[in-house]
């Protein structure tokens, strides 16, 4: 019988795509046993003789004294294939692969640093997108940093008088408006980044204008830095999971596609029931609570706006009407609350 690291290199060739003629050949076994060790891999737990020999073993050592040399900078293990084939190695580069990247640290995942914010200090804000096409659905999410507590709503496109009108709809449902807002590269949102300056950026100016009327500062996130707004992030991985898979696949069944109005007659009960009055992860308080002691800390909801935007918005209510439903409401009970 063959020992534990033979063992080891004949399920790594045969993971790499070898053959048992192959590897049989390269590690001068016998097919019967290279097939033996690919079907129980416990055998090499029990050592009847010595275990042959690797083709690589007399060229451990030299390995780890090249890549020690070159520390911290790494030797790609093609040149390290030629410089060990000048001295005589025959065997595969798969092994030789294998070999120094178990040599190599693992690179420890950077730490996430739970940035959290003074309540009624920080709104984030971020589309995700739904579905693409003629039939297009994105969705507008908003989460606020302290409480948690989230306004969403599907629309079918990402203009700039859609994305006004959304966070109307989300200064009405959180009773105010927060002194900061968090944005990533949205193009309704910013045209040039650092255009006078780090930091000073050029903002729309039909979005700079809805920010000066509403009494918020808005912020972008660093480049690349998708967590630095990831409370909204992680809530849309929520949204996707917990909401909208399930409502689409309860109406797959059914041959149906699920359109704008249903989705929101859905979402704003499943928001109401589920998503604001669970308990939330990380702060261990329910959202929906925590937005009665943060609108204490929120600005006023300003008057509707009319300002640069090309053209009129929807009246301003608590409740934007539901209009042309393709279905019976309580068709729409019925689902909502197979989701919640």
């Amino acid at each position: 019988m063959i020992g534990g690291e033979m063992s080891m290199e004949i399920r790594v060739l045969a993971k790499h795509g070898k053959g048992v003629r192959e590897i049989a050949r390269e590690l001068g076994l016998s097919r019967n046993t290279v097939r033996r060790y690919l079907r129980e891999p416990e055998a090499a737990r029990y050592r009847s003789r010595p275990s042959r020999p690797a083709k690589l073993d007399p060229y451990k050592l030299y390995i780890q004294q090249r890549l020690a040399a070159a520390a911290p900078d790494p030797i790609p293990a093609t040149v390290l294939l030629a410089e060990c084939r000048e001295r005589g190695y025959a065997g595969s580069y798969t092994m030789l692969k294998a070999f120094v990247a178990s040599l190599r640290p693992v690179a420890a995942p950077e730490p996430v640093v739970r940035f959290e914010t003074a309540p009624g200090e920080q709104m984030q804000v971020d589309w995700a997108t739904i579905r693409r096409g003629t039939n297009r659905l994105s969705v507008f999410v908003a989460t606020l940093g302290w409480s948690r507590d989230t306004y969403a709503e599907f629309v079918s496109d990402e203009r700039l008088e859609t994305l006004i009108a959304c966070h109307e709809q989300a200064f009405l449902a959180f009773g105010g408006v927060p002194h900061e807002v968090l944005y990533d590269n949205m193009k309704t949102v910013v045209v040039e980044r650092d255009a006078y300056g780090r930091g000073r950026h050029r903002f729309h100016p039909g979005f700079a204008d809805f920010a000066g009327h509403c009494g918020f500062r808005p912020r972008l996130c660093r480049p690349y830095r998708a967590q630095t707004k990831g409370k909204v992030e992680r809530f849309i991985r929520y949204l996707r999971d917990s909401f909208w898979v399930p409502l689409a696949s309860q109406y797959a069944q059914e041959g149906l596609v699920v359109d704008r109005e249903t989705a929101n007659v859905a979402m704003h009960r499943w928001l109401r029931e589920v998503a604001n009055a669970r308990v939330h992860a990380t702060t261990a308080a329910v959202p929906a609570e925590r937005l009665e002691s943060e609108r204490a800390s929120l600005q006023p909801v300003p008057r509707p706006y009319a300002g640069l935007s090309k053209r009129p918005l929807e009246p301003l209510t608590s409740r934007r009407p539901i209009l042309g439903l393709q279905h019976p409401l309580a068709l729409y009970d019925a689902l909502a609350g197979a989701v919640s």
